[in-house]
Order: structure tokens, then sequence, then C-alpha cells
């Protein structure tokens, strides 16, 4: 990979993670398809939820982005049914809910090249190499909004199942 590459700046910025930067800039380099185990707790701590709440809350913190030039988005991964959010260290200790796991210092998380493909663990928003990451703040009240949404009544206007057969709603 040369320097001109638009994942280098993502790339150098995954490996400051790293117990090694060096070889770790180099395996990335090596292959879209490379993953690394990477230490959380050092540069960022990890917040993951499940899909049913962790795509829509991405979505209204996209809505946030073209409203306010990128005040919460930073990088998000999707992993076996989850949405991983980057969040500044020390967000992974004092954040709790039902369905969130998190990993913060001690613990080892798998992240994968900027610009690995789908199906497999990738990235929904990619490191752009700046070291911004996912406003907790924000992310809290993005999260609040999607399950709001996720458990919305919803109304079926020819919804005639509660009605005795024969019946209709005409």
């Amino acid at each position: 990979m040369t320097p001109g590459n638009p994942h280098d700046a993502a790339l150098r910025w995954l490996a400051t993670a790293t117990t090694d930067p060096d070889h770790s800039h180099r395996h990335w380099a090596r292959s879209t398809a490379a993953t690394l185990l990477v230490p959380a707790g050092r540069s960022w701590d990890l917040l993951s939820v499940p899909d049913t709440l962790g795509r829509p809350a991405l979505d209204v913190l996209h809505r946030l982005d073209d409203l306010h030039r990128n005040p919460g988005r930073g990088p998000a991964l999707a992993h076996t049914g989850r949405t991983g959010f980057l969040v500044p260290v020390g967000t992974a200790s004092r954040w709790f809910g039902t369905g969130v796991k998190v990993a913060g210092p001690g613990l080892w998380t798998a992240l994968p090249h900027p610009a690995r493909p789908r199906p497999a663990l990738h990235w929904l928003v990619p490191p752009d190499g700046s070291g911004r990451l996912v406003d907790p703040a924000l992310l809290e009240l993005a999260l609040h909004d999607a399950a709001a949404r996720c458990h919305r009544p919803r109304l079926h206007a020819a919804d005639d199942s509660h009605r005795p057969a024969g019946h209709s709603a005409g």
C-alpha cells in the first residue's frame, strides 16, 4: 500500500492502538481481508448493540451529520447481527443496558481493514485517520430514538383480526 492510498491514514490510526503499530500497519496493508485483534481501552472503547438498535441509531447520527457537520459520527462496525461503535476511552466503564456489550481496558476486539468487503466483519463507517470517535452523548440520544421507534405500536388500517368471523371494517 502506498502512502497516497485513501485508507493509509485510517490504517495508521488503527495501528496506533495495537501493541506493535508497525507490524499491524504492514499486516493490514497487505490485504483488505486482513483482521487484527486490537486491545480496547488504549485509543478507544467499543460499544456494541443489536443491529435492531444500532442501524437505526447510526441513521440518526447520519442525520445529525447532515444538520450539524459531523458532530457525533465516528467509526462503526457490523459484526454478527450487532453494530459496534468506537467511542472515547472510559465510555465502556460507564455504559450499561439490555443487550449492550462493551470492550474497554483489558479486553480485545477484532478490527478489519477499512476497505474490508461484506458480509464478514466490516466497517459501516470506516475510520478516516483523524482519530475521531463516536460522541457518547449523541450515541445515547440516537439509541433512545432508535429504541422508541422500534417499540412504537404499528397501526394497520385493514387489520380485522380482532373482529368476529363474517364481519369486516367496511
